[in-house]
C-alpha cells in the first residue's frame, strides 16, 4: 500500500530520495516490484513477517526464500543479487585499509568475511609493530560449533613474515559471539606461543551475526 500520504514508493524516491522508503519499500524494489503501484510492497511486508528485519533474510538460502509468501524463483534470486553486492561493496572497502588502529578496523575487514557463514572459520591478522597489515590468513575452518587453531602453525607464519604482532578473528554461526571455553584455551595458549618470540597477541575478535566480542576489550589479554 501507499504511505500515510498517498505516495507511491515511486513517488517517495522521486521526492524525497531512495533513503526514505522503509524496510518493506526498499525490499519492493529489491524485487523488481512495480513501484508505481499503491500495493506494491504488499509481498515485501509479508516477508518481513517472516524475517523481521532485512539481515535476517540476507542470510537466508535463495531455494528456502522463493518458497516463503509465494516469492518465487526471480524475486529470491534479486535478494541474493543485492546481498553480494552488499558484502562485495563492503569488502572492497574494508580492502584498503592497511594499518589497524583499532578492533573496529577488524571488524570491517572481517564482517563481510564471516558473518553470514553457517559454519566456524578463524582467521590471523598478522602486523608490524606500528600496526601495519603485512597479512591475513585463514587458520581453521569447522562446523557450526567450533573450529581448529593450531598455535604452533599460527606462530610459525607469524616468524615468516617478521611479524610481531597478531590479532585472531573467527566467527559463530550460533548467534552469540560469547567465547566458548575452548575459545578461551586456545587464546590463551597462541598467547603464551607468540610470547615465547616476542610476538604479542593484540586480540582476539569472535563475529556472530549481529554482535562482537573483543578479549582485549573484554579484560582477558
Amino acid at each position: 500500500m501507499a504511505d500515510g500520504d498517498g505516495l507511491t514508493i515511486r513517488d517517495k524516491i522521486a521526492t524525497r530520495g531512495i533513503a526514505s522508503l522503509d524496510d518493506a519499500e526498499l525490499l519492493a524494489v529489491v524485487m523488481g516490484e512495480d513501484t508505481s503501484s499503491p500495493a506494491a510492497a504488499d509481498s515485501a511486508r509479508s516477508l518481513l513477517e517472516r524475517y523481521p528485519t532485512l539481515s535476517e533474510i540476507s542470510r537466508e538460502e535463495t531455494a528456502r526464500l522463493r518458497m516463503v509468501a509465494g516469492l518465487g524463483l526471480k524475486r529470491a534470486e534479486r535478494i541474493a543479487a543485492a546481498t553480494e553486492f552488499g558484502q562485495r561493496l563492503r569488502s572492497a572497502e574494508a580492502d584498503s585499509i592497511r594499518t589497524v588502529e583499532s578492533s573496529d578496523d577488524i571488524r570491517r575487514i572481517f564482517t563481510p568475511i564471516l558473518g553470514n557463514l553457517r559454519h566456524e572459520e578463524s582467521w590471523a591478522v598478522y602486523l608490524t609493530a606500528s600496526n601495519r597489515i603485512i597479512d591475513r590468513c585463514r587458520i581453521g575452518q569447522g562446523g557450526v560449533r567450533e573450529t581448529v587453531m593450531d598455535q604452533r602453525l599460527v606462530v610459525k607464519r607469524a616468524l615468516e613474515l617478521l611479524a610481531t604482532r597478531i590479532i585472531i578473528v573467527h566467527n559463530h554461526p550460533s548467534g552469540t559471539a560469547q567465547p566458548s571455553d575452548n575459545d578461551r584455551t586456545i587464546t590463551a595458549r597462541i598467547k603464551e606461543a607468540a610470547a615465547l618470540f616476542d610476538i604479542q597477541l593484540l586480540d582476539h575478535i569472535i563475529i556472530a551475526r549481529d554482535e562482537e566480542f573483543s578479549f582485549l576489550q573484554a579484560g582477558l589479554l
